[in-house]
């Protein structure tokens, strides 16, 4: 199967602490690793990076410069759910209450890009803004609104 698009995410997120906050360590201590990973996976195409090229935590999100960004392309939405979902990704993402402020809003967006396009935060910043403001649409979505989210609800139900 032909893919003629990639699936960009975006996840903001305000850090409870520094690296020298006890309760962050087992975060920070991981991140470089966490990312690694990322870039190995079948389906993996580009991440946000700022000059360390470790990660992005030192870019900030538009108007808010205490919010972090994480923002990724990958080839389709299997690629980008089995490394959140089913790699050692899933530990911490399931422990984000211990390391994030967990908004009201929603925190993450997802969009289908032209394969090739490298977005940009601004642009992720007018998709999540659009998610907040209208719910899930072509133009962003969530988790929930992904092709591959149907499959495991049907497969949990079987």
């Amino acid at each position: 199967m032909t893919t003629k698009r990639h699936l960009a995410q975006v996840n903001i997120g305000r850090v409870l602490g520094g690296p020298d906050a006890p309760a962050m360590q087992d975060f920070y201590r991981n991140l470089a690793r966490i990312n690694q990973l990322a870039e190995r996976m079948p389906g993996f195409v580009w991440r946000l990076q700022d000059e360390t090229g470790d990660s992005a935590m030192s870019l900030s999100w538009p108007g808010d410069p205490t919010m972090n960004v994480n923002m990724s392309v990958w080839e389709n939405d299997e690629a980008l759910a089995t490394f959140v979902f089913k790699t050692v990704h899933q530990n911490f993402y399931a422990r984000k209450h211990e390391f994030f402020e967990m908004p009201e809003d929603p925190s993450v967006a997802l969009w289908w890009v032209e394969i090739g396009h490298i977005p940009t935060v601004a642009e992720a910043k007018e998709r999540l803004d659009h998610l907040i403001a209208h719910g899930a649409t072509a133009f962003a979505f969530g988790w929930v609104d992904l092709p591959v989210a149907k499959l495991w609800r049907e497969r949990r139900c079987a």
